[in-house]
């Protein structure tokens, strides 16, 4: 992806225009150009060693403009891991993962996406070697990510530092490196159409080839 320079002193500035810039390269692929990327991200998920070694998948319900996470979760399904979604707290910034059976335990919730409806499922409390897998509009090669805003995620992964973070993103939408705050979390590992990677250690990816980011578009 093109740099965005950050304006001296306005970080909030910033993060809007890099948003913008991500939400119009996401809306601009096409169906079968979304669809392939989504394809090789699920590959690449499920494939890895922190999805084999887990038995419990949390995981955002995509929407459109997301990778897509609806294969991941019935590959979970399938494979006889347990899986939880994320649903809102109304009225505040925080949110709460609850373990859904099917695709027929959700409901759609705060800002129009799905989530688990409560009287059909149960809340998710411990979560020991879980794997959750994380949105985000961009990561860079450290593992922060740009999000919606509204800082959800940045609540609940802090509050729970032993997860295992995977973020999904498509290479254009990455960059070499995001402008983050002390609150911000970074993930573990990032998979996106062309590499996993453990975003720990920047010389290696879990595919096995060295990944080279300028920070420009695409790589």
């Amino acid at each position: 992806m093109e740099k965005v320079t950050a304006p001296v002193g306005d970080i909030r500035e910033y993060k809007n225009e890099l948003r913008s810039k991500c939400k119009q390269l996401r809306t601009g692929m096409s169906a079968e150009v979304k669809a392939d990327k989504d394809r090789k991200i699920f590959e690449r998920v499920v494939s890895s060693g922190a999805y084999r070694d887990t038995d419990i998948v949390l995981t955002y319900v995509s929407t459109a403009i997301e990778v897509d996470t609806m294969a991941i979760i019935e590959q979970a399904f399938a494979d006889k891991k347990r899986v939880a979604v994320p649903r809102c707290i109304d009225g505040t910034r925080d949110m709460e993962f609850y373990f859904i059976k099917s695709m027929d335990d959700l409901e759609k919730g705060t800002f129009g996406v799905l989530e688990p409806a409560p009287e059909k499922c149960v809340k998710a409390y411990a979560f020991e070697k879980a794997l959750c897998i994380v949105p985000g509009l961009s990561f860079d090669m450290k593992g922060y990510r740009l999000g919606y805003g509204k800082g959800y995620y940045d609540r609940f992964l802090s509050a729970h530092p032993r997860l295992v973070k995977m973020g999904l993103c498509y290479c254009s939408c990455t960059c070499n490196e995001l402008i983050h705050g002390r609150f911000d979390v970074c993930a573990d590992m990032l998979a996106t159409e062309k590499y996993l990677r453990k975003c720990s250690d920047q010389s290696k990816t879990e595919q096995g080839r060295t990944d080279k980011t300028d920070g420009k578009k695409g790589r």
